[in-house]
């Protein structure tokens, strides 16, 4: 049974304590490689969690990783490409609107007349810009109250 052993925390504590891997293998009765491999996150047995725990003085539980903080950065992580995603679709949007607005700029000058023909078409996909917009205020906002809803709650 392999465990997800927070390598991050086991070398800044290696560190810290100004340790090298060598050191931390012989007080630990564990191979170089396999701190080694803890240390780049590969996982570790049950064995050599609790021979780490021992040479650190800590439980086992300590070099773990926090299923709830990695739960809650997944979900960051997750809200943030929403995020960025939508922000992309609304310039492709707003890209292809200028574009319009030109062309039709162009069809109701080639059209002649007084009166700009492209109007209604134009309105209608300016409120469709918009409403992308708002959404992506929305969409914005509600994944940082989501965020912050969980970080304090």
């Amino acid at each position: 049974m392999s465990f997800k052993a927070d390598a991050a925390k086991i070398k800044r504590w290696r560190e810290e304590r100004h340790w090298s891997q060598e050191h931390v293998a012989d007080l630990a009765g564990i191979g170089l490689r396999t701190i080694q491999r803890i240390e780049n996150g590969e996982p570790a047995s049950q064995e050599s969690l609790k021979a780490l725990a021992a040479a650190y003085n800590v439980d086992v539980i300590a070099l773990a990783l926090d299923q709830e903080a990695e739960a809650t950065r997944m979900v960051e992580l997750q809200n943030e490409k929403v995020r960025a995603g939508i922000r992309l679709s609304f310039w492709i949007h707003l890209s292809g609107y200028v574009i319009g607005v030109f062309v039709f700029l162009g069809i109701s000058i080639g059209i002649g007349g007084d009166t700009f023909v492209m109007k209604w078409p134009l309105i209608w996909w300016t409120v469709g810009l918009v409403s992308h917009a708002a959404t992506v205020v929305i969409v914005h906002v509600a994944t940082r109250y989501t965020e912050q809803f969980k970080t304090v709650g």
